[in-house]
C-alpha cells in the first residue's frame, strides 16, 4: 500500500514510517501541510495518516480539501488531541478512522489492516464519463448503447486509473498493476495499453501528466 504520512514529529514519524515499511507498504512522509498537499496533487496514494497539528496549519484543513474535491482516499488521523469533540470534527470533516498518541504500532498496524479491508471489499460503482457508461464489477463498458471490449490487461489499466479518478496515477503504479496480472512489462509498455485505451474510449478520455503519470478524466 502506498501511505502519505503527514507528521512534524521526528520521533514519531521515524518510527511509523519504519513500522509500516516492516509490513510492506511505501511511505512518503511530510512534516508540513504545504509538502503535503503537493506530494498529494501528483501521487495516487492509497492512505493518509495525517497529524492534525503541524507547522503550517490544522490538518483537518488538508483533509477537507482532499474531500472538497471527491478524493475519497482513506484518511487515519493520529493526534494528541483526546477530546471527544476534537474526534468528532475530524471524522465529520471526512477521516475513517481515529488514533490517540502515544499509541501502539501493532494498534496502528491492524487500523491499517482494517480500512484496507473495509475499502478493499467496496464494490466500484457504475460511472459516467461523458458518453461512456463503465461498470467496473461486471466489466462493461458501453457507449450509446455500443459494447466496448477490452482485454484483461486493458482492464487492468482502467482499474487502476478509476480507482482514483481525477488524480494522478504513476505509471510505476500502472506497472504494479499489470505485474499482478502476471505481465511482462517493458519500459514502453505502459503507454502501449494507455495508447490502445484511448483508441477504444476516446483520445480525451485519458490525460497524459508529462514526467508524472496519467489522470482519467472527470467528465
Amino acid at each position: 500500500m502506498r501511505i502519505l504520512l503527514v507528521e512534524d514529529d521526528k520521533a514519531i514519524g521515524g518510527a511509523v514510517r519504519d513500522h509500516a515499511g516492516s509490513q510492506g507498504h511505501a511511505v512518503d512522509w511530510s512534516k508540513s501541510l504545504a509538502e503535503a498537499e503537493e506530494l498529494a496533487s501528483v501521487i495516487a496514494y492509497e492512505l493518509v495518516l495525517l497529524d492534525l497539528h503541524l507547522p503550517d496549519g490544522n490538518g483537518l484543513s488538508f483533509l477537507k480539501t482532499l474531500r472538497d474535491r471527491a478524493d475519497a482516499v482513506p484518511v487515519i488521523v493520529l493526534t494528541a488531541r483526546d477530546q471527544i469533540s476534537d474526534r468528532i470534527a475530524g471524522l465529520n470533516a471526512g477521516a475513517d478512522d481515529y488514533l490517540v498518541k502515544p499509541f501502539n504500532l501493532d494498534e496502528l498496524s491492524a487500523r491499517i489492516h482494517a480500512v484496507a479491508r473495509r475499502y478493499g471489499q467496496n464494490v466500484q460503482p457504475r460511472l459516467a464519463i461523458g458518453a461512456l457508461r463503465i461498470a467496473p464489477a461486471e466489466r462493461i463498458v458501453t457507449r450509446e448503447d455500443r459494447s466496448i471490449d477490452l482485454t484483461a490487461r486493458e482492464w487492468a489499466v482502467l482499474d487502476r486509473l478509476l480507482s482514483r479518478q481525477g488524480a494522478i496515477v504513476s505509471k510505476a503504479q500502472i506497472e504494479d498493476a499489470l505485474y499482478e496480472l502476471g505481465a511482462e512489462v517493458e519500459s514502453n509498455t505502459v503507454e502501449v495499453y494507455v495508447s490502445r485505451l484511448r483508441k477504444k474510449l476516446g483520445g480525451e478520455i485519458i490525460t497524459t501528466v508529462r514526467g508524472v503519470g496519467y489522470r482519467i478524466t472527470n467528465t
